[in-house]
């Protein structure tokens, strides 16, 4: 059995593990059930998500167990890690509809038959009904209230104010690789490395009971050189739903990282050989150029399908390379009259949220209509600008949008 531990270390997916010696041990003479958890807050995954579900991958593929956990108990309280504002309570109905959209886009990723086949769970099946008395006083009789606030999860929050229901989440989470644990023999939580202090609970949870094997490893987020979180683009955040983010932009995003990104992405979101992550992370000048090519079809090939990614691959090429692809999956907007104002063109084409920010965009440069520059913010569109029926906006020199009359 290949050990994982190794595998994920040599990608740079691991940023904190407890016990190290006996996880890599037990990864080598066992097939380990292991679980990672999804809040279902939105009904789809987004590129926040990837790392995880690429650690899942990894982790059958080298023979483990995955456990992925839907908390739809959890999301009625909102994990308050990260953020400065308490999150909106969601109905149940909300939280069925997420947690069924979820399933069909980890079943990319994962296998559901064979003998290590991975299994989805929800915590609302155990959460929902515990009694709050029996929980307090046999879970949170466990837990110091002095410790828990010390937790970075916490730290941002408190100025703001830290409800009781957010305090508890902590204990929520704690008690699910516990039940995991009591039910199917789940020794490892896994997640990223902003749910450390979420973890460490769990694991210390289970070892206070009586039991030493739980243990706990954190990935690394997906961020940028400079720190910032990956996939955050002008029309939010980047959707794994095909109707909430395009095939092509979806493609445009990783084929437009910066030169520094390309070896963390390619480490992280592809199955790409080392060997291979390495020739192509260490090219240089305009030949990194076709390794952001090669990342951009990989992971959008992952997503959506080696299809859509060579569709996406085609419009990129037509756009960008001038050599006549095919453009017919690039973003499109139908207008209802082709004289419509450059100003309003671009809000259409999402470009700018506002009529001001869309003007200032105008009389900057930074608009082209068919590959001639627009500077004059009262514009109009005619006719003739629809040639073959579509005129093509552009958005400096990566954003375009495919007007349909």
């Amino acid at each position: 059995m290949t050990n994982v531990f190794d595998l994920l270390e040599e990608r740079g997916f691991i940023e904190q593990i407890t016990h190290e010696k006996e996880v890599k041990e037990l990864f080598q003479k066992e097939s380990v059930p292991f679980y990672i958890g999804f809040d279902p807050t939105a009904d789809s995954l987004h590129v926040g998500h990837f790392v995880s579900m690429m650690v899942a991958s990894h982790m059958q593929r080298c023979g483990h167990k995955p456990i992925i956990l839907i908390g739809g108990g959890t999301a009625t309280i909102g994990d308050p890690s990260g953020k400065t504002d308490m999150r909106r309570m969601m109905s149940r109905e909300e939280i069925n509809h997420n947690v069924e959209c979820f399933k069909v886009q980890l079943s990319k990723f994962l296998s559901f038959e064979g003998e290590n086949a991975a299994i989805i769970v929800n915590n609302a099946d155990w959460l929902l009904n515990l009694n709050f008395i029996d929980f307090v006083r046999n879970i949170g009789s466990l837990f110091s209230v002095n410790r828990m606030l010390s937790a970075e999860c916490y730290k941002q929050r408190m100025e703001q104010g830290l409800t009781f229901f957010e305090l508890s989440y902590m204990l929520m989470q704690s008690y699910d690789f516990l039940y995991l644990h009591d039910n199917y023999g789940c020794k490892l939580q896994m997640g990223g490395n902003d749910q450390w202090s979420n973890i460490i609970g769990g694991v210390e949870l289970i070892r206070k009971i009586g039991n030493d094997d739980a243990f706990g490893l954190t990935f690394r987020l997906l961020t940028t050189k400079e720190g910032k979180k990956m996939g955050k683009t002008e029309k939010g955040a980047l959707w794994l739903d095909p109707q909430k983010t395009s095939p092509y932009e979806f493609y445009q995003y990783w084929r437009n990282i910066s030169d520094e990104d390309v070896r963390t992405v390619l480490c992280l979101l592809t199955f790409l050989p080392m060997a291979e992550v390495n020739r192509l992370s260490n090219l240089k000048d305009e030949q990194i150029n076709e390794s952001k090519k090669i990342a951009a079809y990989e992971i959008t090939k992952l997503i959506h399908g080696e299809d859509e990614a060579k569709k996406a691959e085609e419009s990129a090429i037509a756009l960008f390379d001038g050599n006549g692809g095919n453009i017919a999956n690039m973003p499109t907007e139908k207008i209802t009259d082709v004289n419509i104002s450059i100003v309003d063109a671009i809000i259409l084409a999402k470009f700018a949220p506002s009529k001001g920010q869309a003007k200032i965009l105008v009389s900057q440069g930074g608009i082209a209509l068919n590959d001639k520059k627009i500077d004059d913010i009262s514009f109009i569109l005619s006719d003739s600008d629809f040639k073959n029926g579509y005129a093509i906006l552009k958005k400096g020199k990566k954003s375009y949008c495919k007007l349909e009359k």
